[in-house]
This record gives C-alpha cells, sequence and structure tokens, in this order.
C-alpha cells in the first residue's frame, strides 16, 4: 500500500521560479468525491495519463493508488468530472534535500499558487525555503477536492490568496 504524507503552503512571491523545472500543464478532474476517499483523473501535456484513488481523513497522510491509464481514455473521463476540471501548471522545485510541486493554478483560480512537499514519514521536517508562506496543510479551502466541487466562482479564499511580494 502506498502513502502519501504533504504538507500544503501558500507561495509567496516569484522567487521560486528562479529554481523551478519547466513545468507541466495539467488538467484534474474528481469521478468520485466523499470525506474520506476520492477519485481523480488527470491528463498531463506531456500525454501521460493517470487515475488515482485516495482514501483517508487526515489531510496529512492518506492511502495513496495510482495507475497510469490511456489518455484519450483520461480525457474521455474528464467530461464526467464533478464540479469543476482543475487547470494548473505543476513545477518541480528541488530545496535541502525536498522536492517540492509548485501548482500555480489557471481557470477560475488563476492568480492562486501552492506548493507543497511530500515526505516519508509525518517525522520529517523540510527546512522551509523562504519563497514558501502561510502553511495550509489541512485548510479545505485549498484542497483540490474542495476547489473542484467548489461552487464559488472565485479562488478559495476570502482573503487574497494571490502571490505577493
Amino acid at each position: 500500500m502506498a502513502k502519501e504524507i504533504e504538507r500544503k503552503f501558500l507561495v509567496s512571491g516569484e522567487h521560486w521560479r528562479h529554481f523551478a523545472d519547466a513545468g507541466v500543464a495539467i488538467k484534474q478532474g474528481y469521478l468520485v468525491a466523499m470525506d474520506d476517499r476520492s477519485l481523480r483523473v488527470r491528463t498531463y501535456d506531456d500525454g501521460h495519463a493517470c487515475l488515482t484513488l485516495k482514501i483517508g481523513k487526515t489531510a496529512l497522510s492518506r492511502d495513496e493508488y495510482e495507475f497510469d491509464i490511456d489518455a484519450e481514455t483520461a480525457t474521455d473521463m474528464l467530461h464526467h468530472a464533478v464540479g469543476t476540471v482543475l487547470e494548473k501548471v505543476r513545477y518541480e522545485v528541488e530545496h535541502e534535500g525536498f522536492t517540492w510541486e509548485v501548482d500555480e493554478y489557471g481557470g477560475r483560480y488563476s492568480g492562486l499558487v501552492v506548493a507543497e512537499v511530500e515526505l516519508d514519514s509525518e517525522a520529517d521536517l523540510p527546512k522551509i525555503p523562504d519563497w514558501v508562506g502561510h502553511e495550509v496543510t489541512g485548510d479545505d479551502r485549498y484542497s483540490n477536492q474542495a476547489m473542484a466541487l467548489s461552487a464559488a466562482t472565485t479562488g478559495p479564499l476570502d482573503e487574497p490568496h494571490s502571490q505577493s511580494g
């Protein structure tokens, strides 16, 4: 069984771009979304696609099963997604032994930039880069599932969520 352990943060400023790879565009939709599990489909602009099942109620750690699928099938599945299909570009940034995934959202969440760091254990304490801002691990407003299912027409927060500084 695979375990996903990650922390999530807002990104502050543009400094992270100096260290980021070229990024990959992602479209992500949810086929099933419940409090303790979700089934999502993703397509990547590099032609790859996957189906991911996540099970668990905690924001920090959940069971995760991911399967590569045919890109054409995945694109068709996105048409059956509940809520909004999220659009984002994912960049990877290496920082002091950890890989940070920085998601820059487009579409209705344009301007939102969030960084996640995957951990080997809940006890891991990665050094936080200076471009990382407020931690939002466990804040449902920044859950991709909640964002996809949200009826709001703007970003997930009442306060500004775009990059600052």
